[in-house]
């Protein structure tokens, strides 16, 4: 008899479940879209881990930056040094050049001086006897054979060519000599020109020089910071791991307090059916907020620890203050402060679809209701808040059945 009694309260809850099933269908294609733009999990850590984590990536990112404005700061200063010993080279072949200049240029005033005084010898002993021309002219009239013309012509023809050609000589040492003051002041000005473009090289090397020193120093910095950065993330991770233990723990008792009043809901149904045969359980669950989905139930890699493990809940967002609300009749059996959910409170929601129900409310900013309140479905418990391991306002609701957490959008 109680089984038939039992069997026809099942088939009661199914046949609401066929009846809103295809308004669960819309529901469930929406919070697929929901699901589907999720967001990452906005409880995955501790603000100090978070903080630590940013500051850790910081510094590795910045240090990798670093070292590649140190690389490039050392391959200007080697080029740089190659161009140094290129105009050092230069300006010491320039400056050679100069000094070979200045002496043939000393030299040629030499040869210059010599020629002018040549010059002048010549000349001095050509006129001393009278002027070459009158004299070379004087004896040809005085000729008295055409031999004797011939070889007086000769003389007068050397005696003037002598002059002719000294004279020469003299304008050609002046003319090298006019060369040679183009090519020293040339050669002086090429001088400068190197000592000029040295003197900015060597500017220029200072510079790179303290760009190089000022990588090497920001390199130096940022290790000691990723080093510190390091050390205090996983100090922040100790701590965070600690807390983990403490809320496996918290969780755990909960677990076992929920399965406890899950089996005394469920006797005290049963003892309930037997009398009232045929009434329906009191249905599904209602949304306990207007908010969008952030992160779905569901197994996962933890984001920050990396293990493979259960995120219990639905996260919904809605805003800073959002109005919290009973998802369903009940009574509320715990409220308090964790340091991960921050402030919880939870409602144990008796029996719905044949299993003992209790809702959790996690990271509320406050709660309306206290230890021992029952609520009535739709009313506001709470309010949205980002307490606890949380980067802003939002809702993590669970449902736990029978003591078990199960997939809060299967009971919407």
């Amino acid at each position: 008899m109680a089984a038939a009694l039992i069997v026809a309260v099942s088939l009661g809850v199914s046949s609401v479940a066929v009846a809103q099933a295809d308004d669960l269908k819309d529901k469930q294609r929406q919070v697929e879209r929901d699901i589907k733009g999720a967001h990452d999990d906005l409880d995955s850590s501790s603000a100090q881990l978070q903080r630590a984590t940013a500051r850790l990536d910081a510094a590795k990112e910045q240090l990798a930056d670093a070292k590649t404005r140190l690389a490039t700061a050392r391959g200007k200063v080697e080029v740089a040094a190659e161009r140094d010993a290129e105009m050092k080279a230069e300006l010491a072949a320039a400056e050679t050049a100069l000094a070979e200049a200045e002496a043939a240029l000393a030299q040629g005033r030499v040869d210059r001086e010599t020629q002018r005084q040549k010059v002048a010898a010549t000349v001095a002993d050509m006129y001393s006897e009278g002027d070459p021309e009158l004299i070379a002219f004087s004896s040809l009239i005085d000729a008295e054979t055409t031999e004797e013309l011939t070889r007086r012509d000769g003389v007068r023809d050397v005696i003037v060519g002598q002059e002719a050609r000294a004279y020469d000589e003299l304008r050609a040492a002046e003319v090298l000599l006019e060369v040679q003051e183009r090519q020293v002041t040339e050669a002086r000005d090429e001088v400068a020109a190197q000592r000029e473009a040295a003197a900015e090289h060597l500017v220029l090397m200072q510079e790179l020089a303290a760009e190089q020193q000022a990588a090497k120093d920001s390199v130096v910095a940022l290790v000691v910071e990723r080093r510190d950065a390091r050390a205090e993330a996983q100090q922040a991770r100790a701590k965070d791991a600690a807390k983990l233990r403490k809320l496996k723990r918290e969780q755990d008792r909960i677990e076992e307090m929920l399965r406890k009043r899950a089996l005394a809901a469920l006797r005290r149904q049963r003892a309930k059916a037997r009398s009232q045969a045929g009434v329906p359980s009191t249905g599904l669950l209602a949304r306990p907020v207007d908010g969008y989905v952030t992160s779905g139930f569901g197994y996962r890699t933890h984001p920050i620890y990396h293990y493979w493990g259960l995120h219990d809940g639905v996260d919904f967002g809605g805003g800073c203050g959002t109005p919290l609300r009973a998802a369903a009749p009940g009574r509320v059996v715990s409220s308090y402060y964790s340091g991960v959910y921050g402030q919880r409170l939870i409602i144990d929601n008796g029996v719905i679809g044949g299993m003992g129900i209790a809702t959790i409310y996690n990271h509320a900013t406050s709660y309306t209701v206290g230890v021992g309140d029952h609520v009535a479905q739709g009313q506001v418990v709470g309010f949205e808040g980002s307490t606890g391991w949380s980067t802003g306002c939002h809702l993590h609701f669970t449902v736990m059945a029978n003591g078990k957490a199960v997939d809060p959008m299967n009971w919407f």
